[in-house]
């Protein structure tokens, strides 16, 4: 079957063309036979037949109904090859995954819905073994910011609490048909085995975090001033409320998340 898919603005298409940077994306990867596999938004199916010399298993989730028989027809002689035809945002990812495997996940993820995708993911996590997504640079490099700069933020954080976070190499506009208005770069994520700063409650952690970056030109003492509204608070976890929210760590943050928690835990407070 022939067929010329016209990418949509709508479900933010741009594929990839460009034979070298699929063959260092996939050597990136670095794909085995016995992996389970799973590409998020394989469009026209570049990356998806590199992916499937070295791995038959191959699940994909892809939204646009339109190439859905593209992949059919393209990869038909595949008899491990399936198609899911689903919202990523929504997929239920566990069910791909057999009792005590893991799942390997690559994306070229839509740059207009990969930061909610990508805390849906982190929501698989234990069941994760890596993540390669193709992103816009700017989200990569925020994924992967350290303390102290602009880049660095709730997605900074989040990621990093959960994941060891790898920039591994930038990929041009010209590199996809139609280029987009912006670079991108691979990143991987590798789940972490055993958390190396854990929090009492995650999601009061992620609350806290939230809070301080929504006012981050401001002092953590009035950006979070209704979580934190006493100097004496500030002094037991031996923080300085006059720093920037951008320049505490992940372990910083958990630090406070858990003294709030334990606070709470004792009736101090009702936050």
């Amino acid at each position: 079957m022939s067929y010329e898919h016209q990418a949509r603005k709508r479900f933010g298409q741009n594929f990839l063309v460009d034979a070298n940077i699929i063959s260092r994306i996939v050597r990136a990867v670095s794909p085995r036979s016995g992996d389970h596999l799973v590409e998020i938004g394989p469009g026209q199916g570049a990356i998806t037949g590199e992916l499937l010399r070295a791995c038959p298993n191959l699940h994909v989730v892809e939204l646009d109904r339109d190439l859905i028989p593209v992949l059919r027809d393209k990869f038909a002689s595949s008899p491990d090859f399936t198609i899911h035809e689903a919202d990523a945002l929504k997929f239920d990812f566990a069910q791909l995954v057999p009792a005590g495997a893991q799942l390997r996940v690559v994306g070229n993820l839509p740059y207009n819905i990969s930061t909610p995708l990508l805390f849906h993911l982190l929501g698989y996590r234990e069941l994760v073994r890596d993540m390669h997504f193709m992103l816009q640079k700017e989200v990569v490099e925020r994924m992967a910011a350290e303390p102290g700069g602009k880049e660095y933020g709730r997605l900074s954080i989040m990621c990093q609490y959960y994941c060891s976070v790898e920039f591994l190499f930038e990929v041009g506009p010209g590199c996809f048909r139609p280029a987009p208005k912006v670079d991108s770069a691979i990143v991987r994520l590798t789940p972490h085995a055993a958390l190396p700063h854990p929090a009492a409650d995650p999601k009061l952690l992620d609350n806290l975090v939230k809070t301080a970056f929504q006012q981050r030109r401001k002092t953590l003492r009035n950006a979070l001033k209704q979580w934190l509204p006493d100097a004496e608070l500030w002094a037991q976890v031996n923080i300085d409320p006059q720093q920037r929210p951008e320049n505490l760590s992940v372990r910083d943050y958990v630090t406070l998340a858990n003294h709030l928690q334990s606070l709470r835990s004792s009736g101090a407070t009702s936050l």
